[in-house]
């Protein structure tokens, strides 16, 4: 691997040769190519697993979805699991990540180009901060998952040997943290849905990886909520906000449905609508089967699919920071104020144009994908249908139970909804087409909008 990494490395002029958006994408396909074929070996599970399959377990793996069309717990060996915890691990903490470190690592000295990529690709302002970010995302990773293969290995001791409960403990922690949603177990979760220890335990870590890196060192550096900046401040204070309402909707939503929260305690329900309302953000974990949920609950769960977690983060979605802002500048036109302003600060027009861009190119993506499974999967439900469109784009993992139904071409469908909702659209906008300054001005004119 470090030879592949060498080659980004131009010996002569320390510095990479290719674009944050190429790497990113040759890096996330190298991995998948890796995962799909240690994945297909016969060492890494048992029967028979055909090449889609693999393919389809290691996309879903290293985008951090969680959509698999086999029991992962059945079908692959100790060995296959450890190799899909990995895949996680590498695809949460973002390959990019692993390439600038390597880049640095052979390098002696940093280059500006270098430091270029890190900083488009970690969205810091200044130069500086990049490799320290990038490290913090390393260390806070293996910090918080520590701590929670610490906490779920004991509340397992009791149910399984220690070393059972130690490799369980290890993958869903490493799973929960970078929001991978895998599973070993048949049924996700649901049999510890009165298992205040793991369930807390699991909600905690996908929350915290959702947060992102950047407001989780703002956090640690500060101590303060006056001193923190107002990214964080409006992260920390929307997500907040989003989960409060999801916890209220989902609950007095399900509360009377008798195939979800109805049967359980007081206690129970708060603990399930609590999970459910935190756990579409980006996590494809469920403590109650998702299939028996009303459909209001479940288009609230569409809409948190879709919303995400924040920026340089494990969650997918378009994002909480792009959410707030396009709400916020709404906000702002209807007052038909002249600047955006967050926490006494404005936000330039820029920042409300990329988040539009992010907005519109995830819509697309998922209303294409969504289209392409009515057509190829005409028996099977609308709502399903778009629930599994809006899950794979936003690499969430959440299913209505019919990913392994579907056809092969389908497959391919979620495949190609998981890698590009990995990339971000931003990422694959830059792909497409790379933004060129026009050195002419045109005269102005007025559209007629609404």
């Amino acid at each position: 691997m470090m030879k592949f990494y060498s080659r980004l490395v131009n010996k002569q002029s320390n510095s990479i040769n290719l674009s944050p958006p190429s790497l990113l994408a040759l890096g996330f396909l190298s991995f998948i190519i890796l995962g799909s074929i240690l994945l297909k070996l016969p060492f890494s599970h048992h029967g028979d697993i055909s090449w889609l399959d693999a393919i389809f377990t290691a996309t879903s793996a290293v985008t951090i979805t969680g959509l698999s069309v086999v029991n992962i717990g059945e079908a692959y060996t100790t060995l296959g699991q450890f190799i899909i915890m990995l895949l996680i691990q590498c695809g949460g903490l973002g390959f990019m990540t692993f390439a600038i470190l390597a880049a640095l690592s052979l390098s002696t000295k940093i280059g500006l180009k270098q430091q270029v990529m890190a900083q488009e690709t970690i969205g810091q302002t200044s130069l500086a901060n990049a490799t320290f970010t990038i490290k913090g995302v390393l260390l806070y990773s293996l910090f918080f998952e520590g701590i929670g293969t610490i906490i779920l290995t004991i509340a397992w001791m009791p149910t399984y040997e220690f070393k059972q409960a130690l490799f369980y403990a290890a993958f869903y922690s490493v799973s929960a943290f970078n929001n991978g949603g895998f599973s070993l177990f048949p049924n996700s979760l649901m049999s510890f849905s009165g298992q205040y220890m793991v369930t807390l335990t699991i909600s905690m870590l996908y929350i915290i990886g959702g947060i992102g890196f950047v407001v989780l060192m703002d956090i640690k550096r500060c101590h303060s909520w006056k001193k923190l900046s107002a990214n964080s401040k409006l992260i920390l204070s929307t997500i907040a906000g989003i989960n409060l309402f999801a916890f209220i909707a989902i609950w007095s939503i399900e509360a009377n449905n008798p195939l979800t929260l109805a049967p359980m305690s007081v206690g129970d329900q708060a603990l399930n609508a609590w999970f459910h309302a935190t756990v579409p953000r980006s996590s494809g974990f469920n403590s109650i089967e998702v299939s028996n949920m009303s459909d209001p609950a479940t288009l609230v769960t569409m809409l948190l699919m879709f919303i995400g977690g924040g920026s340089l983060s494990t969650a997918g979605g378009i994002k909480v920071g792009t959410f707030i802002i396009m709400v916020l500048s709404v906000i702002t036109f209807l007052r038909r104020s002249d600047e955006l302003r967050v926490f006494k600060h404005s936000i330039p027009a820029t920042t409300t144009y990329k988040a539009l861009a992010v907005v519109s190119i995830t819509s697309m993506l998922i209303f294409i994908g969504f289209f392409s499974l009515l057509i190829l999967e005409p028996n099977k439900s609308f709502l399903d249908l778009m629930f599994e469109a809006v899950s794979a784009a936003c690499t969430v993992g959440l299913s209505r139970g019919i990913t392994a139904e579907l056809q092969p071409m389908s497959l391919i469908i979620l495949m190609l909804l998981m890698f590009t909702g990995r990339l971000g659209p931003l990422t694959l906008a830059y792909l497409i087409a790379t933004p060129k300054k026009s050195r002419l001005s045109h005269p102005k004119t007025e559209i007629q909008i609404g």
